[in-house]
C-alpha cells in the first residue's frame, strides 16, 4: 500500500510542494511508515508568506469577538477529535497515548484561552501636556508571524503559536517540526474546518535548512516565536538580526528539583519520576537534576528506586504503558553517551543505562529508565541537558548549597522546590533564577500561566496575558481635535 501524501497548507487549501519531494514520517516505536509529507522549499514559504500579508489587512480589521468564535471554533474541534489527535502524537513521536491525550486537552485550553482574551488586549489613554490633547497607547498586531515548533509536543506547540498570534490579529506562517509534522497538519485541516479565512493560517513543513531558514530570514515576517534547542535558537537570533525583527525564543531547560528534609518525601516522589520520565523525558521542564537533603537522601533514594523499576516501557498505545520510545536514533544515542560518559566521570549506575532490546524494543527506539546516584555537580551530565530518561541524584548538605548548585547552570527555565518552610519559599522567589517554579507540585504549566527562562533558557515566553502581549506592538498616539 502506499503511504497518505500530506501537501502543504497554504491559503486555506492543500497544496502540492514546489520541490514535488514528499519525505516519510516513521513511528519510533515499531519503525512502521506512518505517512509521506510534502517537503517545502524556500519558494512554499515566500508563497505562504506573500498570501498571509495579503491576508492580514481582513483579518486584522475584524473585531476581536469574530475571531475569537474562530477560536473557539477551532477548541470544539481539537475535543471532539481527541483520540484521532491522541494517536497522531503517539504514532509520530512515540509519546504514550495517555500523555497524547493530555497534550490535546492542553491545545485546547490553549485556544480557549486566547478566544477567551481576544478583547483584553487593552490600549492606555495618558493625559497630554497640551491642553484637549490625550496621548494613546495602542496595542496592534505585528503583520504575518514566523512559528516554528519543536517535535516533542508536536500538536500543543503548533497551537501555542497559533492560537495568541490570531487572537492579537496576526496571521501566521507554522513550520512543525520535521520529525512529527502530522499534529501541525491535522490542526490545519481542523481549521480549515472551522471555515477559517483563506492566508490567515498557513503550514509550511520540511527541514530547518529549507523551511526555517527562509521562513526566519523573510522581510515580511517581523516577529518569529519558536520552540527548540538552545543553539538553535541562537541561530535563529543571528539570522534575525538582519532585519531587526523581534525574536521570541523558549529553549532549552536543566531543571534543579530540590528535596528538603521536612518535605513530603513521597509526594516529592512521585514528583520526582513524573517530572523526569513523562515522554521519555523529553520535556523542557523536565527533572534534569535531584538535589536531595542529606538527612533525607537514603530514605528518598531508596523509594524513587522502588518506583523507577515499575516503570513499564512498552508499546505507546497501550493505555497501561508509563513510557514509550526515543522519539529517534540519534536522540538515543545522544542518552546513552551522557549516561556512559558520566559512569565514567564517577556516577553510579542505579538503575538501566542502555537501550532495551528483545520483541516489541528491537524495532523502536527504547531506552531504559535510567537512575544515576553518586552524582557530583561538575559532571557534564549536569550541566547539559540531557532531554532522555535519565534521573540524576546528588546530596546537598543544607538549603543554601541547594540553591547555589541550582543556579549554577547556563539554563534558568524551571525550577522544583519540595518544603514545609514558609521562609524558604520565600527565600527562593528571590534567590533562585528561574523563570518558572513549581513549589510542592509535580510539572505542568497552565494555559493562563507565563512559561518563560532566563539565560540560555530563551527570550520572551509564552502563554497567558503576559504571553499573548508578545504578539502586539505598541503604538503611541498624541490625540488632538
Amino acid at each position: 500500500m502506499s503511504l497518505k501524501k500530506h501537501d502543504l497548507f497554504i491559503n486555506g487549501q492543500w497544496v502540492k510542494p514546489e520541490s514535488g519531494q514528499y519525505v516519510t514520517i516513521k513511528n519510533p516505536a515499531n519503525g512502521a511508515e506512518v505517512a509521506a509529507v510534502a517537503k517545502g522549499n524556500a519558494q512554499d514559504v515566500d508563497k505562504a508568506v506573500a498570501l498571509a500579508h495579503k491576508a492580514f489587512g481582513p483579518w486584522s480589521r475584524k473585531t476581536a469577538s469574530a475571531r475569537a468564535d474562530y477560536l473557539y471554533a477551532l477548541e470544539k474541534l481539537l475535543v471532539r477529535d481527541k483520540e484521532k489527535l491522541a494517536a497522531i502524537i503517539t504514532s509520530e513521536m512515540g509519546k504514550p497515548i495517555t500523555e497524547a491525550r493530555v497534550e490535546v486537552d492542553f491545545a485546547a485550553g490553549l485556544m480557549r484561552f486566547a478566544a477567551e482574551n481576544t478583547r483584553r488586549i487593552q490600549g492606555e489613554i495618558i493625559p497630554g501636556e497640551r491642553e484637549g490633547e490625550k496621548i494613546l497607547i495602542d496595542r496592534v498586531p505585528h503583520g504575518v508571524v514566523g512559528g516554528i515548533a519543536a517535535w516533542n509536543f508536536p500538536l500543543a506547540l503548533c497551537a501555542r503559536k497559533i492560537a495568541p498570534a490570531l487572537a492579537a490579529g496576526n496571521t501566521i506562517v507554522v513550520k512543525p517540526h520535521e520529525l512529527s509534522p502530522l499534529s501541525g497538519l491535522a490542526l490545519a485541516a481542523l481549521a480549515q474546518e472551522a471555515g477559517l479565512p483563506e492566508g490567515v493560517l498557513n503550514v509550511i513543513t520540511g527541514d530547518g535548512p529549507d523551511v526555517g531558514v527562509p521562513l526566519v530570514a523573510h522581510r515580511n515576517v517581523p516577529l518569529i516565536t519558536m520552540t527548540g534547542s538552545t543553539p538553535a535558537g541562537k541561530k535563529i537570533m543571528a539570522a534575525a538580526a538582519e532585519h531587526l525583527k523581534e525574536v521570541r525564543l523558549e529553549l532549552g531547560g536543566k531543571a534543579p528539583f530540590i528535596v528538603m528534609e521536612d518535605a513530603d518525601i513521597e509526594a516529592a516522589v512521585e514528583a520526582a519520576v513524573t517530572a523526569r520520565f513523562f515522554n521519555c523525558g523529553q520535556v523542557c521542564t523536565s527533572n534534569e537534576r535531584t538535589y536531595v537533603h542529606e538527612a533525607v537522601y537514603e530514605r528518598f533514594a531508596k523509594s524513587l528506586r522502588a518506583k523507577v523499576e515499575k516503570l513499564k516501557v512498552g508499546n505507546p498505545m497501550d493505555n497501561g504503558t508509563d513510557m514509550g520510545p526515543k522519539v529517534s536514533l540519534a536522540e538515543l544515542e545522544k542518552v546513552d553517551a551522557m549516561v556512559h560518559k558520566a559512569v565514567a566521570q564517577g556516577a553510579k549506575l542505579e538503575l538501566g543505562g542502555h537501550r532495551l532490546t528483545g520483541g516489541l524494543y528491537d524495532h523502536g527506539t527504547y531506552y531504559a529508565p535510567t537512575l544515576l546516584s553518586h552524582v557530583t555537580h561538575d559532571m557534564e551530565i549536569v550541566q547539559n541537558e540531557v532531554f532522555g530518561p535519565v534521573l540524576s541524584l546528588l546530596k546537598v548538605h543544607d538549603f543554601d548549597e541547594a540553591l547555589k548548585l541550582a543556579n549554577e547552570s547556563a539554563y534558568g527555565l524551571s525550577a522544583y522546590l519540595f518544603t514545609k518552610d514558609l521562609g524558604r519559599v520565600l527565600r527562593m522567589t528571590r534567590e533562585l533564577e528561574f523563570g518558572e517554579v513549581y513549589v510542592n507540585r509535580g510539572a505542568g504549566e497552565e494555559p493562563q500561566g507565563f512559561h518563560h527562562g532566563y539565560k540560555n533558557s530563551g527570550l520572551g515566553g509564552e502563554d497567558g496575558q503576559h504571553g499573548l502581549e508578545a504578539y502586539v506592538q505598541t503604538k503611541t498616539i498624541y490625540l488632538n481635535a
